[in-house]
């Protein structure tokens, strides 16, 4: 991957992790409601694995984030 790519990845990634932590979300909450072990979760936000544009949706879906809004922001950032 690209090192502009990895920018605008891990600035995604933040996103959905700040996202979740003003929620109060534990990763044990998310991974619960995805159905998924909590190091998934972890190993999503911090980029160790890669979210498929179904999982970012439904992770979006259930910590109560616009998914569209984290497309928005990650091709705003694409443009500086």
């Amino acid at each position: 991957m690209k090192a502009k790519q990895k920018k605008l990845f891990a600035e995604l990634l933040a996103w959905l992790r700040q996202g979740r932590l003003a929620k109060n979300m534990t990763l044990r909450a998310v991974a619960a409601a995805l159905k998924v072990p909590p190091s998934w979760v972890g190993k999503a936000e911090t980029g160790d694995r890669r979210l498929d544009v179904v999982e970012y949706v439904r992770f979006c879906e259930v910590v109560g984030l616009d998914p569209i809004k984290g497309l928005k922001l990650a091709m705003a950032a694409k443009k500086r």
